[in-house]
């Protein structure tokens, strides 16, 4: 399929998704993904197989698939291969994970069975509640040479690839000198540098091997100055970070709508009861401190201070996760939302929301992965803030704010794909209204 604007590569072959972490969340996915493609389920929940766009004036009526708009792969067309610290089987793991019903999984067995995963790249410094039995060995320089002949072993069963980081989430990391250039970060490789995380090694190897990474996770990842300077000069797509589930998704679309009513904000408290293997691990101070840095940043954003004083000035915003073991993966998300309208008259919103928190990540999981190969087919590179959609702490340029606004978000996604498909970008501008001279 060759579009107006983009001589956009046919999705023809195998889509290799290489995911960094096989646990609740990409367990989920693979399972879905392999029920959907036996007609036993719907790929509900994801952009790329069930979304639409309309084209064209609302008098057309027109309105298309994403698939029918630019060239994707579906299901069918998917192949997997993953990376952890335990060496259980993707059945196994699943089995482990608790998300899905054993009747479910029964129906994968023999698919989920098979999908054994490769030895993770693992530094307990920085998941701290961990401890992985299924891990390579050797220095810095060495792991990331090893993740890159994993990834050149995969590619030759299929046709390309990308990787997805879905794994738990690192200990804060402020880019520091290392960070700064691929130069210095090789020469830190070199000597195995203790401040290079195991997520750094991924996407490096993706990147030197000319891989889409894609960075499910608050961790310092392809947003490190040196990775999006790689990125750049091998012409390859990167995108984070951490994926937009639960309580962060219910914020950017509750905030646009308070913020557009123009109703002031005093306080957002916000707490999070999790059970699964991501509650454990934020259970340790300095990964919360990175959960708590991508989660916090939202209302900073679209309810800003410095255009309005005084309706968001001394908006206090509290954010906690609790890991709590009967839970497992049903999360429960609850917020207390002070407000105030007019006559500065207070009112409050209370929201408890009980989701099932690798349910909402598993379709984010297929769409970063069709769309990051979609931009690699159209010849785009470095950092896709296109697809801030699906994410909490969407990566930028340097100096442009990150847009939170789940609704603009969704505009902008979608205009990106009209845009590469040579279609006319919708504005609602609704011009044909309007007489011109």
């Amino acid at each position: 399929m060759t579009t107006a604007k983009y001589n956009i590569k046919p999705a023809k072959g195998k889509l290799g998704v290489m995911l960094v972490g096989l646990g609740a969340v990409t367990t989920t996915f693979i399972a879905g993904v392999e029920m959907i493609r036996k007609g036993l389920k719907k790929p509900i929940g994801c952009q790329a197989w069930m979304g639409t766009a309309r084209l064209g004036s609302r008098t057309e009526n027109r309105f298309v698939k994403l698939g029918e708009l630019v060239p994707l792969c579906g299901p069918e067309d998917m192949v997997f291969a993953a990376w952890d610290i335990f060496s259980d089987n993707a059945y196994e793991a699943a089995l482990k994970a608790g998300v899905l019903s054993h009747d479910d999984l029964l129906q994968v067995k023999e698919e989920l069975s098979a999908l054994k995963p490769l030895e993770g790249a693992f530094d307990k410094g920085f998941v701290k509640n961990l401890d992985g039995n299924h891990v390579k060995s050797g220095n810095r320089r060495q792991l990331a040479e090893a993740l890159r002949a994993d990834i050149r072993e995969f590619k030759k069963s299929v046709d390309r690839v990308v990787v997805v980081w879905a794994a738990s989430t690192e200990i804060y990391c402020e880019p520091t000198g290392i960070h700064g250039s691929i130069d210095a970060f090789e020469k830190a490789l070199d000597a195995d540098d203790k401040k290079i995380s195991p997520s750094l090694l991924y996407s490096y190897a993706a990147l030197m091997e000319n891989v889409p990474f894609a960075n499910g996770a608050p961790n310092l990842t392809v947003d490190a100055p040196a990775m999006v300077e790689l990125a750049g000069k091998n012409r390859v797509p990167i995108s984070g970070k951490d994926f937009k589930t639960g309580q962060t998704l219910m914020k950017t679309i509750i905030a646009p709508g308070i913020k557009n009513r123009l109703l002031g904000i005093s306080g957002w408290f916000s707490t999070n009861i999790l059970g699964n293997r991501d509650g454990e691990v934020l259970d340790d101070p300095e990964s919360f401190k990175s959960k708590e840095v991508s989660k916090a940043g939202v209302l900073d954003t679209i309810c800003s201070k410095e255009t309005f004083p005084e309706l968001y000035g001394d908006l206090y915003h509290k954010i906690r996760i609790n890991y709590y073991p009967p839970r497992g993966d049903s999360k429960e998300g609850w917020d207390n939302i002070d407000i105030f309208g007019w006559l500065d008259y207070p009112m409050q919103i209370k929201i408890n929301f009980l989701c099932r928190d690798s349910i909402l990540a598993a379709p984010i999981v297929a769409d970063l992965a069709v769309f990051m190969d979609l931009a690699a087919r159209a010849g785009f590179k470095g950092i896709q803030e296109w697809l801030s959609f699906f994410y909490k702490s969407p990566q930028t340029a340097d100096g442009v704010y990150a847009e939170h606004d789940l609704h603009i978000q969704k505009i902008k996604f979608k205009n990106t794909l009209r845009h590469m498909a040579g279609e006319e970008l919708i504005t609602h501008l609704g011009l044909e209204y309007y007489e011109t001279e």
